[in-house]
């Protein structure tokens, strides 16, 4: 039976504040649990809709904000992404060649990049289990729970888990 890999998506110097500043800990300890880990790492180059839409120049590239705030577990896989989700056909040709079928997710935003990141894989056919003790948002509590809300009607509520103990990384 493949095992299930761990996705850990933008736990960046940058995106870290009050509300998000125990993340890299937690992930710290969480990734030891899984064979397969992805560790996403968002940047914001100067043609980006972020710059031109938004008018966020925050996250260029090679900036100290870029720079992950945990140091991932050897072998883990780090993807560069200048943009909410990181599914992309290459990302799936990975997991189907590791036999990988279930996707854990943690990390920041919950109501952005997470929820963009467990909504295409659900589409693209994947299980995506979003851990929500591994995750927040650097937008305060209130936007972790808006993401919280959104990921169990996109995804569905049993594939939305809370807690930290080990049968917790166990399919509900």
């Amino acid at each position: 039976m493949p095992s299930p890999a761990l996705l850990v998506i933008d736990v960046q110097k940058g995106f870290l504040n009050d509300w998000t500043a125990h993340i890299p800990a937690s992930i710290e300890a969480l990734q030891d649990r899984f064979e397969t880990v992805f560790v996403t790492r968002f940047n914001n180059p100067e043609a980006s809709n972020f710059r031109k839409l938004m008018g966020w120049r925050r996250f260029a590239p090679g900036s100290e904000d870029t720079e992950l705030a945990f140091t991932p577990k050897k072998g883990a896989i780090v993807i560069d992404k200048p943009a909410y989700g990181c599914v992309t056909p290459a990302f799936l040709e990975r997991l189907r060649a590791g036999g990988i079928g279930t996707v854990y997710l943690s990390g920041i935003a919950t109501d952005s990049c997470v929820l963009k990141c467990a909504v295409d894989l659900f589409e693209a056919g994947p299980t995506p289990i979003v851990l929500a003790d591994y995750c927040a948002s650097h937008g305060g509590p209130e936007c972790h729970e808006c993401g919280i809300l959104l990921l169990k009607r996109f995804i569905g509520e049993r594939q939305v888990v809370t807690g930290s103990g080990p049968r917790d990384l166990e399919r509900p």
